[in-house]
């Protein structure tokens, strides 16, 4: 396994590859419809990394340590012949897993071409079991229902499954409960998500972000929670138990309790620019560099370079300062997945 390093010690194990700018949800925190309106201009096709370029990429990563691949979006279930790109990569020496973000809503059409193509996990999206609010929620583009049916298909395929949930005051809090009684009787993982400055439209404000403290505190008076140990080393959702031993639940807390330290992760936006944190202002661009004729050899020394010189830790330095100077420039999450 390469031993390549950031600034901060950090290795490179995990790479997150958008295979879309585009999705049929317009939830406000990521493609609100105003600013993603029918008049947007997505990547043309010529635009996006071929299944070529990505398989290429990814094996140049493994050389580099990575060791997990998981496919964002946009949504990614919306790129044609998805699961080849999954057998390609299922298919790459010393890629130990592969996993999927969806919003679910074409799981049940995929999740058995998806599975026996040897995708192992995937993390669904949903903020509410709540069909009016969920509805109002993804811009008025899919129900509740249509995500459940996805979510057991792809159970019944035999994926692990794990529900996102991007909790919001006043927007959805209510929901932190019955999701988490919910799901704990289905026996899949949920894992709240603190609301996020990501990208420039979806109207921030520190004030609408329910805490990690408050979203436990609220769950252990409906079944008490203990701490578990975290899966492996970077793993961005702190695990909590149930002590009555029926299942777990995760809370990725990017806002109130950084994990910048460990962050081993690198992003791929859908036209191939490579991003070293999910709050970058810029990215690299390695479309480019593939299409320009460059060997293996060359594109991975450029790589290296980009991570070995890599010294982000935005959650970390959230302060005014920070805000202000960032303020209108970085990267939407929509283009590099969540």
């Amino acid at each position: 396994m390469s031993n390549l390093q950031d600034q901060l010690h950090r290795p490179l194990r995990d790479i997150r590859i958008s295979v879309t700018d585009r999705c049929n949800f317009r939830c406000q925190y990521c493609m609100p419809a105003e600013v993603f309106g029918p008049d947007f201009a997505f990547l043309p096709s010529d635009k996006i990394l071929s299944f070529e370029e990505i398989e290429r990429l990814v094996k140049i990563f493994v050389s580099l340590g990575v060791r997990k691949v998981r496919i964002t979006g946009g949504e990614p279930l919306l790129r044609q012949d998805l699961p080849k790109l999954i057998e390609r990569i299922h298919h790459i020496a010393g890629v130990e897993e592969i996993a999927l973000t969806t919003n679910g809503t074409l799981l049940k059409k995929y999740a058995h071409d998806l599975a026996k193509a040897g995708l192992a996990r995937v993390s669904v999206s949903l903020d509410s079991l709540d069909e009016d609010r969920f509805f109002e929620m993804n811009g008025h583009r899919g129900k509740v229902s249509t995500v459940l049916e996805g979510i057991e298909k792809a159970a019944e395929a035999g994926l692990q499954v794990k529900i996102n949930m991007v909790v919001q005051k006043g927007k959805n809090d209510q929901d932190i409960v019955p999701m988490a009684r919910f799901f704990k009787e289905k026996e899949h993982i949920l894992r709240f998500i603190e609301y996020m400055d990501v990208g420039n439209s979806n109207g921030w404000r520190l004030d609408d972000v329910v805490s990690k403290k408050e979203i436990i505190d609220r769950i252990n008076e409906f079944s008490p929670l203990k701490p578990t140990e975290p899966n492996y080393i970077g793993e961005v959702a702190t695990r909590y138990q149930y002590e009555d031993g029926q299942g777990e639940i995760g809370v990725i807390s990017s806002v109130t309790d950084s994990f910048c330290g460990t962050c081993s992760r690198a992003r791929i936006s859908a036209e191939g620019k490579l991003y070293t944190c999910l709050f970058a202002t810029e990215g690299t661009n390695l479309r480019d560099l593939l299409r320009s004729g460059e060997d293996d050899e060359s594109i991975t020394r450029f790589i290296s370079n980009v991570w070995e010189n890599r010294d982000d830790r935005y959650s970390d330095e959230r302060n005014e300062e920070t805000m202000r100077k960032r303020k209108n420039s970085k990267i939407e999450m929509s283009h590099i997945g969540g």
